[in-house]
């Protein structure tokens, strides 16, 4: 059984996870259609957590709740816990501090300020004053070293960068945060470490300090029209940023034309077919296979040459399957890792709808630009027949045994 988030992956308490599984070289999957107020008050998910907080990992031993516990349990037994009993110590003190004197007097400032309780200037400012306070003792460590312990990054550094991101993205511009200048430098470079970048994506300073949730309304609201017996309150909104969701816009690829291609089928033919692939499947796939409201693409990873170790290679590329859930209801994708020897090489084929790699998935997914992608030329019979061994994971593969295949559908 594989590890399994229950929560949102857009959580800097889920991002404290997934960068060290990054580190360490373990799979981590996210569950499918976690929705916050529903499906962690399901009589399953309070067995796991009976008060129903996030996030929540669900392991082949049990299920572990609370962030901090969590990052230690997948950091368990690696260098990001220390390499002495010393360096242990230290680490644990760096993520109590970041805890108690960093992310709890930022939560209190930010979270009234979004509308989730009561906003009470004198409790801001208390928070704001021990923020300021954090950070200095923060400023004045990191002046003489790169990281909280040691020559390298450790969990202590990823839970405090993880429990700073909001800051710098709500409450810190850089007018407040110019005053800790090594703060600034540590942050930065963390951010963009490719294991953090990976989870955390592009970071971008707030120019300003959110205003209050109850500044973003008119201050005065029209007359309420008296009530008919037949009309019932509405219930209003609990927790949220806005008084009512937006109307959620239309994917660009759903205002395409439609396609003869149904995808679903083609998933389906893939999956169920267990004997004879090239003559039902592959065949079943060029049948269906629409050219104007698809594409097919290649991809080569850019960096094979730091594929050294097998295990790893392989979870990057789970990862990258991960993190293209947001396109599943527009592709399929064949990842096959290549060679018996270190490096590895990484060379997919994707199935996208439109003619063009779709921009929410190039804007969204970091790992695209880490492959060279290349349009397949249907009019070449090679490409062609390069696709149908890709699609079976034929073996060997232009000369190569296969490591592993994954699939995206």
């Amino acid at each position: 059984m594989a590890m399994v988030m229950h929560s949102m992956k857009q959580n800097k308490n889920v991002y404290k996870a997934l960068i060290a599984a990054e580190y360490v070289g373990v799979e981590i999957k996210m569950v499918d259609n976690f929705e916050m107020f529903v499906s962690n008050n399901t009589p399953e998910f309070l067995k796991m957590n009976p008060i129903g907080k996030i996030p929540v990992l669900e392991t082949p031993d049990g299920a572990i709740f609370e962030s901090n516990a969590i990052a230690r349990y997948v950091a368990h037994g690696s260098f990001l816990l220390g390499t002495s009993k010393f360096e242990y110590g230290q680490i644990e003190q760096w993520i109590d501090f970041s805890s108690f004197e960093i992310d709890t007097n930022l939560r209190g400032w930010f979270v009234p300020r979004l509308g989730y309780g009561t906003y009470i200037k004198p409790v801001e400012e208390n928070c704001i004053a021990g923020v300021k306070r954090g950070l200095d003792a923060l400023n004045t460590y990191l002046a003489t070293h790169t990281f909280l312990v040691g020559d390298g990054v450790t969990l202590a550094d990823i839970i405090m960068t993880c429990n700073l991101v909001l800051g710098f993205k709500l409450v810190m511009p850089k007018s407040f945060t110019s005053e800790y200048p090594h703060v600034e430098r540590y942050f930065w470079t963390m951010v963009n470490q490719p294991n953090f970048s990976k989870v955390i994506g592009k970071v971008m300073q707030t120019e300003a300090t959110i205003p209050l949730a109850s500044a973003k309304k008119p201050d005065a609201k029209p007359q309420a029209e008296p009530k008919t017996k037949e009309e019932t309150p509405k219930p209003t909104p609990e927790a949220t940023e806005e008084e009512a969701p937006k109307p959620k816009a239309k994917n660009p690829l759903d205002l395409l034309p439609p396609s003869k291609m149904v995808l679903d089928d083609w998933k389906r033919l893939y999956s169920n077919t267990k004997s004879n692939f090239r003559e039902v499947a592959i065949k079943g796939f060029w049948d269906m296979f629409d050219p104007e409201g698809y594409s097919l693409w290649f991809c080569n990873y850019k960096y094979n040459d730091e594929n050294t170790v097998s295990f790893v290679t392989m979870n990057k590329v789970g990862g990258f399957l991960q993190r293209m859930d947001l396109a599943r209801k527009y592709a399929f994708g064949k990842m096959l890792i290549i060679g018996n020897e270190p490096p590895f090489k990484v060379k997919g084929l994707w199935l996208f709808r439109g003619q063009e790699i779709p921009k929410f998935v190039m804007d969204e997914c970091y790992d695209m630009e880490l492959y060279e992608w290349t349009k397949v030329d249907l009019s070449d019979e090679a490409q062609k027949e390069r696709v149908n061994q890709m699609i079976e994971d034929h073996e060997p593969f232009e000369g190569e045994a296969l490591l592993d295949a994954k699939c995206f559908k």
